[in-house]
């Protein structure tokens, strides 16, 4: 199964393939070369080291809810 994780852009290089992402308050480098040049503050879908995906602040929020649920699932 693959699992990508939404991630909001706190870092962009312009003119490089990679930003940094922060997702559930920690940070990770990701390749950009799949979604092309991004901005602070964009959310992207990371797999694997790189984000997949563009996509706004709704659909963001609503993975990050399904994750949580599914993480607050195995706790219980």
């Amino acid at each position: 199964m693959c699992l990508a994780v939404p991630g909001r852009v706190v870092e962009a290089s312009p003119g490089q393939s990679w930003a940094v992402v922060e997702s559930f308050g920690l940070r990770l480098q990701v390749g950009t070369q799949l979604v092309g040049e991004v901005k602070t503050d964009e959310y992207l879908m990371v797999h694997a080291g790189y984000a997949i995906e563009k996509v706004d602040l709704l659909e963001a929020g609503k993975q990050m809810r399904i994750l949580e649920e599914l993480l607050g699932a195995g706790s219980g």
